[in-house]
């Protein structure tokens, strides 16, 4: 799995023009890839990273200073571009694979007891977010 993490002081999703997730105060950003071979421990690490990565102010993780989580899913972190001038996107899940991982990460927060904002799988999704720092980390499980 990959994912970019933007500390954010607010972030909000909106589909054909309805906020469909938001958080309203500082928290995280999270866009998250799923690759075609990630697996349960993928799914563990990236939870983990999540929620216990000390980014926010005060070098604090969103579990201590109990932060909300916008979590995005995003196929497009695993194109890749080496090749031409169109991204291949071979490495990306599938959308059932995808689907399935993103709401593992998605529970696995919340039974950590964080508040998850979602966006909405398949959509065309308009992200907005008030970035803090800024202050942006890419994480990959399979580093």
């Amino acid at each position: 799995m990959r994912a970019v993490l933007t500390r954010v002081s607010s972030a909000s999703v909106t589909v054909d023009g309805e906020t469909v997730g938001a958080i309203e105060e500082p928290g995280l950003l999270a866009l998250v890839g799923v690759h075609r071979e990630d697996g349960d421990a993928d799914i563990e690490k990236m939870v983990r990273k999540i929620a216990e990565l000390r980014v926010l102010d005060g070098e604090v993780s969103v579990t201590d200073a109990g932060a909300p989580v916008l979590l995005v899913s995003q196929f497009t972190l695993y194109g890749r571009t080496a090749k031409g001038r169109r991204p291949s996107w071979s490495d990306a899940a599938g959308g059932e694979q995808a689907e399935a991982a993103i709401a593992k990460v998605t529970a696995g927060l919340r039974e950590r007891s964080l508040t998850v904002a979602e966006g909405r799988f398949g959509a065309m999704m308009r992200v907005a977010s008030v970035n803090e720092g800024p202050f942006t980390l890419l994480v990959d499980t399979r580093e």
